[in-house]
């Protein structure tokens, strides 16, 4: 589990994962490194220097640390509304330890959430688009791209309201080049279209929608658990072959980046493939006098 947990892979020996063992003690420190493996690891490196103000002075990791917040209040508040569990303590439990692991892509699981109320849901599976920090263990779309993206959509709407005010999109203290966020743009319409063509395969082969567009969003994401029938307390035995399938490339375009899924599929780049490479080589030249000591 200490390797699941670090690795965010979430792998656990016991079929209820890490509900198995039922201690606080345990699933606290899990939490603890899962959420340490969501961040950028660089800011891990500096911390240990000492330099521990890098972690604050961070926009993405404040970004993360408020979003794990803000979800597991969330998640508490509608819980314990619902009186899902018997005591406060242990909805705070459940829903912390749900929270940053879905937002990790960890998929550990010490409740079956799927049993809790549909805000709870719906707020979780959002969630599990979100994935880590960059430079983490995460997968998923990545804090920084969903935070520039916000700030994207907040600066153009800015201009909508005031047409001649020139703003700067910025990240910390940074000027973020306009083929960044090109390339972030892009990026999140190719995460929506491969999920969107992967959940019409999967729900076409006769999963109902609610497990077929779960699995692909958890397989997308490499998370683990979805809803329905790909629950925290079921599994993806039962889905048929040809799903299987697709699931699988969306395990792999998931963990690879779908960038370079993508490349590897164009044609351009297999012709390119293709040509000869032509490289520098060292000759021996026919005279001491020679001037031209290489040759291509």
């Amino acid at each position: 589990h200490s390797f699941a947990t670090l690795a965010t892979g979430g792998f656990s020996t016991h079929t209820a994962s890490v509900g198995h063992f039922d201690s606080v003690y345990i699933e606290t420190v899990i939490i603890i490194f899962m959420f340490l493996a969501g961040a950028n690891f660089s800011l891990h490196h500096l911390g240990i220097k000492g330099k521990l103000s890098v972690y604050w002075r961070n926009e993405e990791f404040r970004f993360y640390l408020t979003l794990c917040t803000l979800a597991t209040l969330f998640i508490v508040a509608v819980n314990s509304y619902h009186q899902v569990y018997a005591t406060f303590g242990q909805t705070l439990r459940t829903a912390a330890f749900q929270v940053v692991s879905i937002i990790t892509t960890t998929g550990f699981g010490t409740a079956d959430f799927d049993q809790w109320p549909p805000a709870v849901k719906i707020l979780l599976v959002s969630l599990m688009f979100v994935g880590g920090c960059a430079g983490s263990t995460g997968g998923g779309i990545k804090m920084v791209r969903i935070l520039l993206f916000f700030k994207f959509a907040r600066l153009q709407l800015r201009n909508l309201v005031h047409p001649r005010t020139i703003g700067t999109l910025k990240f910390g203290k940074v000027k973020v080049p306009q083929e960044v966020m090109v390339a972030i743009l892009g990026f999140l319409a190719l995460h929506i279209g491969v999920f969107l063509f992967a959940s019409l395969a999967v729900t076409a082969l006769g999963v109902d929608i609610v497990t077929g567009t779960t699995a692909v969003i958890t397989t997308l994401n490499n998370i683990g658990p979805g809803l329905n029938l790909v629950g925290p307390a079921q599994n993806f035995g039962h889905l048929p072959p040809l799903a299987k399938g697709v699931l699988s490339f969306c395990m792999l375009a998931g963990r690879l980046e779908l960038y370079t899924v993508a490349v590897l599929l164009t044609p351009d780049f297999w012709q390119m493939a293709r040509k000869p490479v032509w490289r520098w080589q060292m000759v021996k030249a026919p005279s001491a006098s020679s001037s031209t000591p290489y040759r291509l």
